[in-house]
């Protein structure tokens, strides 16, 4: 009898198994790779913009189109890789990818970016739950580090792919994006030597007697649904927000400071960087100190800072949205854990969800701050926006976790 996904996740092991440190740093490159690909759709709208006469709003969509089509399709794949594992999904994701990003590059009008966008947000929505649950096998039972280093490889790549754009696209235009089809390829012999990692752990667990059932939760299921809402809450708080900053960051900084393309790709680099340093810090510190506090600190810490961003000058505001970045990054690892450890049995769905609502709410927040930007402006949007992170303060009403 074979063995699902949930029962891999859930079953007790005798002892701490060993960090598989070869897989976790395969899935946190190929998480660079698959997440630095989908920047370059971020990084190529101010050419998009100006080649195809493109409205904010039209800006917005394409990123609702890559998010939403991820958003909708991570929890149905979670749920589904839960109950019968699918090891060679992950390379058939990155394939995926591969192909909207050389559409993305040959792409003739705004309708092709958008089946472009789609066809990456189909790769992302693969590629996400069944990555985040290798990582948790991977981890030895240190699940905070290992989601840590996992969203590490991924905020790396979102910062690294602006960089390069500035440095490869602004200059040679839009088909040299069709450049990077090495990196996706690389990404494809990454997954592949995870897949075949993570079907011979299938293999052994299947092979072993099966251990009698524990109780899946802590809680009590109408807890647990109030705790996963409260989650939910926090998710939409911080990419919604993140939305505003990320997407139209390089608009702003050249509307209100004058500053050229590549100038201002350079600064959303250095806030993606910094969100990608941050990343490392809440899962481990989690693990140590509790899933709980973070949450608490990441979220509602950054609301001064994200209070005055709107008035400040071009080098405050460098200074400002790194540290937005930093501290709000930490966040996200964190709030999986616990939502994972909540509901050990279903760690496919638990990711699939809140990647997928990540997705869609950063999708969502791009789409509906790109029509206030028409008919507003961007400076007044980051104004608006200053204020989401102040729902962080919903997480005082979650629970704290029974002590091991």
């Amino acid at each position: 009898m074979s063995s699902t996904a949930s029962d891999i996740s859930a079953a007790p092991s005798p002892q701490r198994r060993p960090v598989a440190v070869g897989v976790l740093a395969a899935i946190s490159s190929s998480h660079l790779v698959n997440d630095m690909m989908q920047s370059l759709i971020l990084a190529l709208y101010p050419i998009f913009k100006g080649q195809f006469h493109l409205s904010f709003a039209q800006v917005g969509l394409i990123t609702l189109t890559y998010q939403l089509t991820a958003s909708l399709f991570q929890p149905l794949i979670g749920l589904r890789t839960d109950k019968r594992p699918a090891p060679y999904s992950l390379p058939m994701g990155m394939l995926s990818t591969l192909c909207g990003l050389l559409l993305l590059a040959f792409a003739p009008n705004f309708v092709t970016v958008l089946v472009a966008a789609m066809l990456v947000g189909i790769g992302s929505a693969i590629f996400h739950p069944e990555s985040s649950r290798i990582a948790r096998l991977a981890s030895g039972g240190r699940h905070g580090l290992s989601q840590s280093v996992f969203q590490l490889g991924g905020n790396a790549g979102t910062a690294v792919g602006p960089l390069l754009a500035a440095a490869v696209i602004v200059p040679n235009g839009q088909r040299s994006v069709a450049w990077f089809a090495c990196a996706a390829l690389l990404g494809i012999g990454l997954l592949t030597y995870v897949s075949r990692w993570y079907q011979q752990h299938l293999l052994a667990v299947a092979a072993q007697p099966k251990a009698a059932a524990k109780p899946a939760n802590l809680l009590p299921p109408k807890t647990v649904a109030w705790v996963i809402g409260i989650l939910l809450v926090l998710i939409f708080s911080k990419y919604f927000y993140i939305a505003g900053l990320s997407s139209y960051y390089t608009f702003y900084l050249i509307q209100k400071f004058h500053v050229s393309v590549q100038s201002a790709q350079l600064h959303l680099f250095g806030f993606l960087a910094a969100s990608a340093a941050g990343t490392l810090l809440g899962g481990p510190l989690g693990d140590r100190i509790g899933r709980k506090p973070v949450i608490w600190a990441s979220i509602l810490g950054v609301v001064p800072f994200a209070l005055i961003l709107p008035y400040a000058d071009l080098q405050w505001t460098m200074i400002l949205t790194m540290v937005i970045g930093f501290v709000l990054s930490s966040a996200f690892s964190a709030i999986l854990v616990y939502a994972q450890e909540l509901m050990p049995n279903r760690i496919g769905t638990v990711s699939g969800l809140f990647f997928g609502f990540a997705f869609g709410m950063g999708g969502l927040g791009a789409a509906v701050l790109g029509v206030l930007a028409d008919h507003t402006s961007i400076l007044w949007v980051y104004k608006v926006i200053s204020f989401l992170p102040l729902l962080g303060i919903v997480a005082a009403f979650l629970p704290n976790p029974r002590a091991r």
